[in-house]
């Protein structure tokens, strides 16, 4: 399986997980993107996109375990990958039809997306 990430690079971007090699994935607060992280597994695939004035999917990672013993938010930890071949904007994202349906776009205001094989594919250059 694979998710897309979304943070805000100016307060934990790519950059930062690849210096730290891992962390935990928090923040997180809406329900069917808490949802999308108890799904998680270990080894599942991730894609990092960065928000905001950026709006590009920059990065991989991938997942190293998920504890859902907190009843509110799993704690999901990540370890850094490299970043994508090509960098895709959210323009771009939008107008590929591989995207069409995608949560990414219906519910753009989601942190958590689940990813189809052919969507990490287009989005990781794999």
């Amino acid at each position: 399986m694979a998710y897309l990430l979304k943070t805000e690079p100016t307060v934990y971007s790519f950059a930062d997980l690849q210096r730290d090699d891992e962390t935990i994935w928090d923040g997180v607060t809406n329900p069917a993107a808490v949802k999308f992280l108890r799904e998680m597994k270990t080894g599942d695939q991730l894609v990092i996109y960065h928000t905001g004035d950026e709006r590009t999917a920059v990065g991989t990672a991938k997942v190293l375990c998920v504890d859902a013993s907190n009843p509110k938010v799993p704690l999901v930890r990540i370890k850094a990958g490299k970043p994508v071949k090509q960098p895709h904007t959210l323009a771009e994202i939008k107008a590929h039809k591989v995207f069409e349906g995608s949560p990414i776009i219906n519910q753009s205001r989601l942190s958590v997306v689940p990813l189809t094989d052919a969507q990490w594919n287009w989005l990781t250059g794999d």
